[in-house]
């Protein structure tokens, strides 16, 4: 990457501004002074501003446990967005990795990684999604047959994939679905004439939500959990 476009993207300069600082010689990579913005960063070359060592250029790769009323968006002029969550440096330049309504809660995945973040929500990757949900009313055993079947929702002309139900308790089951389509848990349930009370997202793949994260905190995600998606 070349060295203005990374200075720009793990401080809050702008890229004329990082500019001016490398010509002013305020920059070091790999301990020496660099003054070419078109300098080439390696992924672990160590870079300094005014003596302060900087983070590595590489993709970043987050979990989130989002709470109730944010939402999943880089901006928003009426509610408060996930972003806001972060304590990380630029945190506009991250995206959402699947996202979750408003008043949904549960697992988040934010990355830089573009590729990455495709395969997490492609249609055609199937990567499966799992959610808690707690309903208005019983929920009956048919319903296990008919999501596996899949459903037609409201202004849909085809079925939704199988999707796997385990029924957790009289009005609590957990859904695990392949596909991404608007309100699609509370619009299958809709389909079978119940409503969803409340929603939480356990899991994205082998991604599991970190039982350790409270409301609102976040980590990085593993080697491990990277490489799973």
């Amino acid at each position: 990457m070349r060295l203005d476009k990374y200075l720009a993207s793990v401080t809050d300069y702008s890229r004329s501004e990082v500019k001016k600082l490398i010509k002013s010689g305020r920059v070091l990579a790999a301990g020496e002074v660099v003054t070419d913005p078109r300098y080439v960063v390696e992924a672990m070359t160590p870079v300094a501003l005014d003596g302060a060592l900087l983070r590595h250029a590489t993709p970043r790769y987050f979990m989130l446990n989002k709470p109730l009323g944010y939402v999943s968006a880089t901006k928003d002029r009426q509610h408060l967005t996930v972003l806001e969550l972060l304590d990380e440096d630029n945190p506009e330049q991250l995206h959402i990795a699947g996202r979750l309504d408003i008043d949904t809660t549960g697992l988040l995945l934010l990355t830089d990684d573009g590729q990455w973040s495709h395969r997490v929500t492609a249609p055609n990757k199937a990567c499966a999604k799992t959610y808690l949900v707690e309903t208005v009313e019983p929920i009956p055993e048919s319903a296990i047959a008919k999501f596996s079947e899949g459903v037609f929702l409201h202004n849909e002309k085809r079925r939704t994939l199988p999707a796997k139900l385990e029924i957790v308790d009289v009005q609590t089951a957990r859904l695990t679905i392949t596909e991404g389509k608007f309100h699609q848990v509370k619009r299958m349930f809709h389909a079978i004439e119940n409503e969803v009370e409340t929603l939480h997202r356990e899991s994205i793949g082998a991604i599991v939500l970190d039982p350790s994260l409270g409301e609102g905190e976040y980590r990085a995600l593993t080697e491990q959990e990277i490489g799973s998606i």
